[in-house]
């Protein structure tokens, strides 16, 4: 289980002490697939990259027992690595023989579906395509705990549906702890299994909900729609809009 115990997060700009998260406290069982959404600017990416050991807490204790991988908004792949060579890149460090990265590349290029692909250059992929690469590429690593940071905003809505379904497969057959930020409660509802929503200047946490419907969902199905209606309540009666 991930722990927060009354994490505080303060960043120094220009001088002025800037309270991003404040008094957070959130427990996340292992193998649940966590949605964060909330407007752009209430910690939603400062909260991953505490948990990632990119950003230190101001205050409280935050327990993160397992490896860990970030997934960004931008799929960040080397253009002069082939597919394969670039879900590889993290294996480097593990003292693995070539062949032993190219085999476990291959597999996981094999589970986000682009097994074929693995000789391709980046420049020759879809946005989608990249963003499967950057997904196999965390996973070659066998994270216990995958972070997402908005993956899929920037794809179009037709990628961006695939994606969402092709996680949600991925997630049940791996078992792993998830942790998906997203400012679209749509998306939020789609694919979790618990949705957190973060709101107020310094961030906090203003609405835990389970999604009690079963995958696979139906898009825009009464109960996602219930739902995506009881999220946008929680923001109508917060201080701020989305």
């Amino acid at each position: 289980m991930i722990s927060i115990q009354g994490l505080s997060v303060v960043f120094d700009r220009d001088g002025q002490k800037n309270t991003v998260l404040e008094n957070m406290s959130l427990d996340i069982p292992a193998g649940q697939f966590l949605a964060i959404v909330g407007p752009s600017g209430v910690g939603k990416s400062t909260l991953l990259r505490v948990l990632a050991g990119l950003a230190k807490p101001g205050a409280g204790r935050v327990l993160v027992p397992g490896s860990v991988a970030l997934v960004f908004q931008d799929a960040r792949l080397l253009p002069w690595r082939r597919v394969i060579s670039n879900v590889a890149f993290g294996l480097e460090r593990l003292g693995l023989s070539r062949a032993d990265r190219l085999g476990k590349a291959q597999a996981m290029l094999d589970l986000v579906g682009l097994g074929a692909l693995a000789q391709r250059w980046p420049y020759q992929l879809s946005g989608g395509q990249r963003q499967r690469v950057a997904l196999a590429r965390a996973l070659a690593v066998e994270p216990e705990i995958l972070l997402m940071d908005e993956p899929f905003s920037a794809l179009d809505a037709v990628s961006r549906e695939g994606l969402q379904d092709e996680l949600v497969r991925i997630w049940q057959a791996t078992g792993k702890t998830i942790l998906f930020v997203t400012h679209d409660i749509a998306e939020a509802a789609h694919v979790a299994s618990r949705i957190v929503m973060l709101g107020g200047t310094p961030g906090r946490i203003t609405s835990d909900r389970m999604v009690g419907e079963a995958h696979p969902r139906v898009r825009a199905g009464q109960g996602s729609a219930e739902l995506v209606a009881r999220l946008r309540a929680d923001f109508t009666n917060e201080d701020f809009s989305i």
